[in-house]
């Protein structure tokens, strides 16, 4: 009997060390079965490119403002033509239809002109960088309706990628020379600040250098708030042009959502540009699930899985918070962009007649600066939600400075 104990408790032994053995072996084994396929690089490529070509849509809902919608803001808001006089986005101002129209809506608009100079591509081919390459810094002065037909392709991958490794690089020198005149050197950038740096090389505000051979410059040495740009401006004696009217040497905005965005509630919780208009997608090929970033760039109102990564809130709840701003935003742009319409028209009656000359050159200038203030958040493209705070600040300091112009303008009056 005790021989047969033995051998079983031998044999249970035996048992239990080959289970410890053998186990990892058999459990690496089916795990490795049960490990789920990854996609190809061209079936990443495929995905990824069926986002990218629903830029295509042109659908503003459910956003209230912007959209690719192209509509006339020249109609929309009648004021832009007093506060344009005597510029080209008098004549012609639509809401832009994205990135995938870029090229053919910058070939068609009625601002371009004999003397627009290939600086206006810039942002808008991913045929550029081969043109400033093949050209140097010559390119800038070409002009666009000679050389606009070498320009086949709208924004496309090479534009944020390096096609052999598809890292994010940005492929605009004016961002990386801005960035390096502030002391930050875009090569070493994280993947989290390349995630902005992309983007921020075109969605910024910036002029023609006519000091540099009218080389795209991007206007940061003093800051990105309004203020300190326009001291850079200032310190330059820059101005875009000067009103026929009025004679105010004026400065136009471009679209300053990179500007905007320092210092905003998202930008300080670690946001970046992607996280919001390049949300995640799961995507199902097959027996396949993997993930994807969206490249339909557009507004998170249409896809508000990017918002809900962070806030708990219902859909419907944040679209109206966003809408809350966005009115109240509108409101005050608007109201900016008709007291200097009505400043303008003040300091022409009182240019027309008998004046104070350095009396009404103190109103011409604190209108140029008001202006500017309105243009800042005018000529932004999330209708001040990208930083509230900023966004009304500017604006009141732009209402304010309109009505003291027209106070000096008719104390200029004889």
């Amino acid at each position: 009997m005790k021989k047969f104990y033995y051998l079983i408790s031998g044999g249970l032994l035996l048992l239990i060390l080959a289970l410890v053995i053998v186990s990892p072996v058999v459990t690496t084994e089916a795990a490795v079965k049960k490990a789920p396929p990854k996609p190809t690089l061209s079936q990443i490529i495929a995905e990824v490119s069926k986002t990218f070509f629903k830029n295509s849509e042109m659908k503003k809902e459910p956003s209230k403002y912007g959209g690719s919608i192209p509509y006339s803001h020249l109609e929309e808001s009648p004021y832009l033509k007093t506060l344009w006089e005597g510029y080209p986005f008098s004549k012609d101002y639509n809401e832009d239809r994205g990135h995938y129209y870029t090229l053919e809506d910058v070939k068609s608009t009625k601002r371009l002109s004999p003397a627009t100079p290939m600086t206006c591509m810039t942002c808008k081919s991913s045929d550029v960088p081969a043109a400033m390459k093949k050209y140097g810094d010559a390119y800038y002065t070409l002009p666009m309706l000679v050389y606009q037909d070498e320009f086949k392709h709208s924004i496309g991958c090479s534009d944020c990628h390096d096609l052999k490794t598809f890292k994010l690089v940005v492929t605009r020198p004016a961002f990386i020379e801005a960035m390096k005149r502030r002391g930050i050197d875009v090569t070493k950038a994280s993947q989290s600040q390349m995630r902005t740096y992309v983007c921020g090389q075109c969605h910024v505000e910036y002029f023609f250098d006519p000091q540099n051979g009218k080389k795209l410059t991007f206007p940061w040495d003093k800051g990105f708030d309004p203020e300190n740009i326009y001291q850079y401006y200032e310190e330059r004696a820059f101005s875009d042009w000067t009103n026929p009217s009025t004679f105010v040497k004026e400065l136009k905005a471009q679209h300053p959502e990179f500007e905007m965005f320092q210092g905003s509630t998202h930008q300080k919780a670690g946001a970046t540009c992607a996280d919001c208009h390049m949300p995640k997608k799961t995507v199902k090929n097959g027996n396949l699930t993997f993930t994807i970033a969206s490249h339909q760039w557009t507004s998170p109102l249409k896809d508000m899985s990017a918002c809900k990564k962070c806030h708990t809130k219902d859909a419907n709840y944040l679209m109206e918070r966003v809408f809350y701003i966005q009115d109240r935003v509108k409101a005050a742009i608007d109201r900016a962009g008709e007291a200097n319409a009505e400043t303008l028209k003040v300091i022409k009656s009182v240019a027309a007649g008998t004046y104070d000359p350095a009396i009404l050159a103190e109103a011409q200038k604190l209108q140029r600066e008001s202006q500017w203030y309105w243009d800042y958040v005018a000529a932004e493209n999330s209708t001040g939600f990208h930083n509230p705070a900023k966004a009304f600040a500017t604006l009141n300091k732009s209402i304010e400075l309109a009505y003291q112009a027209r106070l000096k303008a008719l104390e200029a009056k004889k």
